[in-house]
């Protein structure tokens, strides 16, 4: 039992300075929008004499948004070397430096009347949440016994959840939510950052990078009886010499060298479409369009707020859910049941939008639609997308694999918030036609080509990746026989 306890701790401790803020960062920066946009243009003043006109600040504000993204692609390219050089463990614990960086630039903006310190906080604070989207499942699920690899690694999922709601709850006006408190906002990511520096340092690294990366059999073993007590150790080491056995003699690998290796074919389009679908189907947007359907509803305007952590709190539940059953349940049916139910529902709610004014009841569907669909994409996607790219990945390719993972991420996350507005500006009601398309195309993906990683080891995947990328090679290769036999009969 205590083993299972300091197992749960490290989970913890790399869970909250690691997806939390990513979760965390993304959500405090909206309720202090228009007062950080009102300090911009005072600030301006001030220097200038001159007010700015309300499309520059539309402008510098969007500029503010997008220094999230872009640090948190500049982190996600930074994580595979930081991964491979300092060991897991030591790339978490230095990616807290961004976050007090951040929160020192954003804590004293006001104070230095300099609206560019935010821009640049939410740069550092992007860079922080690249490093840990990336590096935290690797840790956590390298970490983990086989039988629990997929639920432990998804804990990864229900701490950014977990992020978003605190995030929401500290942005409320009785707590973070005044104008006069936005600085200390934008500021408290620190705290889950001094917590995961006084905490992670006591649990160990992980094994297999320990074994594999390092060839340090003994600070392995030991990490290993750290994480599992007196247990019977030698089938899971049997299996990391196995496959310490299978990379010898190769260095870590670069992520265009995975797109010139035959043999990760299908591994790597397996992550690119789901990396890529995670942040093309549009759950991020339901959040954009919750205020509007919510007020919509009639929900009196000040009251809004305390809904939308209902949004929040859904993605958590069914992320903590998925939690428990992916072990049972496995990869491909919860990657394939949620993108068939956002799919269903993204037509729901363009029907209920078209038919909002008409029909009474219609805000109420639409408001069930954003419930229903965050719901969908937290029992799957949220997840399982950044549990693969360590289970269908040997131990030399993974950190290249999580840098294009992590790219994607980012990349189209920038895409979609810079899109989405002219998206709906464009197809106004039918503004989830292209997530549609990005559901159904994924969801036929995963039926046809991705296989099942629940209870495999990591080389029994290989195997299996192995016969799909040669599969048509060897159909080829079977008149080479006769040749072959020639050679013996010499």
């Amino acid at each position: 039992q205590l083993q299972n306890k300091i197992l749960i701790l490290t989970i913890c401790a790399a869970g909250i300075g690691g997806t939390f803020q990513y979760g965390y960062n993304i959500s405090i920066i909206n309720a202090p929008a228009s007062y950080i946009q009102t300090f911009m243009n005072t600030t301006w003043l001030e220097r200038t004499g001159v007010p700015l006109e309300s499309n520059v600040i539309l402008l510098l504000w969007s500029f503010t948004v997008s220094a999230y993204p872009l640090g948190g692609l500049t982190g996600a390219v930074v994580a595979g070397p930081m991964a491979i050089m300092l060991g897991r463990k030591m790339s978490l614990l230095l990616n807290n430096v961004f976050v007090i960086i951040a929160a020192a630039l954003s804590g004293f903006s006001r104070m230095a009347k300099s609206f560019e310190m935010i821009m640049l906080s939410r740069f550092f604070t992007g860079m922080n949440a690249g490093v840990s989207m990336n590096i935290q499942p690797m840790y956590l699920a390298e970490s983990a016994p086989k039988k629990l690899r997929g639920a432990v690694a998804l804990t990864s999922a229900s701490f950014t959840a977990l992020g978003l709601v605190l995030g929401q709850v500290v942005g409320l006006r009785e707590l973070l939510g005044r104008e006069e408190s936005w600085p200390f906002l934008l500021a408290s990511n620190v705290v889950p950052a001094l917590i995961q520096l006084t905490a992670l340092p006591w649990f160990p690294e992980s094994p297999r990078y320990l074994l594999i990366d390092r060839g340090d059999k003994e600070s392995c073993i030991s990490a290993l009886q750290k994480l599992r007590g007196t247990s019977d150790l030698s089938a899971e080491l049997e299996e990391m010499l196995a496959e310490q056995a299978a990379v010898k003699g190769q260095r870590a690998k670069n992520p265009w060298e995975l797109f010139q290796n035959p043999s990760l074919r299908w591994q790597l389009v397996s992550i690119v479409v789901l990396s890529s679908a995670m942040q093309l189907c549009g759950n991020d947007s339901m959040y954009f369009y919750a205020a509007y359907v919510f007020k919509e509803a009639g929900i009196p305007q000040d009251k809004i707020p305390y809904v939308v952590i209902g949004t929040g709190s859904c993605e958590l539940i069914t992320s903590v859910t998925c939690n428990m059953i992916i072990d049972y349940a496995g990869r491909r049916p919860l990657l394939l049941g949620g993108y068939i139910f956002m799919a269903g529902w993204a037509i729901v709610f363009m029907v209920a939008l078209s038919q909002q004014t008409q029909i009474s009841w219609m805000p109420y569907l639409s408001m069930a639609c954003i419930f229903a669909y965050i719901l969908s994409f937290g029992i799957g996607p949220a997840g399982v997308t950044g549990v693969l790219p360590t289970e269908v990945f040997d131990q030399m390719s993974r950190p290249a694999a999580y840098m294009i993972c992590g790219s994607l991420l980012w990349f189209n996350l920038f895409l979609v918030g810079t899109a989405f507005p002219f998206i709906v500006k464009s197809l106004a009601h039918f503004c989830y036609i292209p997530f549609l398309v990005v559901c159904v195309c994924t969801a036929l993906y995963v039926g046809f080509f991705l296989p099942e990683t629940k209870g495999k080891s990591f080389l029994e995947i290989s195997e299996e990746f192995k016969k799909r990328n040669f599969k048509t090679k060897t159909r080829a290769g079977f008149y080479k026989g006769p040749e072959e036999i020639k050679i013996t009969t010499l």
